[in-house]
């Protein structure tokens, strides 16, 4: 069975969590530099089967769209010219940070590991696409 990706998508970072071939388990693979995301993907694509991306879609506490959601849509954009076949699937990512940050604490990391901001994003993209394929 192909994975699934999820992508937290950042203007410095891009956090990126993985499936398991069955997609049971959401688990971190990377933290790669924004401007670097497409070429990586190009490669993961070719190493893995992926069936789909999910991609954070960022929200004020009122829904509207937060300040990065513009940034977050060129990504989108520039994702589906370059992988046109690739289906996209859209998820709120509000509080995924925060999660992060608490999985942290719960974890036991100290002060130091918990200021590492790779690290939280990809916990927000393992938190994100968990939370998706819980509710699936």
């Amino acid at each position: 069975m192909p994975r699934i990706i999820a992508i937290d998508y950042g203007q410095k970072r891009t956090g990126i969590a993985v499936t398991d071939e069955l997609q049971i388990i959401a688990s971190g693979l990377t933290t790669i530099p924004s401007a670097t995301a497409i070429d990586f993907l190009k490669t993961y694509f070719s190493k893995e089967k992926v069936e789909a991306v999910l991609i954070g879609e960022p929200k004020q506490m009122n829904g509207e769209p937060s300040q990065s959601a513009s940034i977050i849509k060129g990504f989108v954009t520039h994702f589906t010219n370059h992988f046109p076949e690739m289906k996209v699937i859209r998820v709120d990512e509000r509080f995924t940070s925060k999660m992060a940050f608490q999985t942290m604490i719960d974890s036991g990391l100290n002060k130091k590991q918990r200021q590492n901001k790779a690290l939280i994003d990809e916990i927000s993209a393992t938190i994100m696409l968990q939370d998706y394929l819980n509710r699936k």
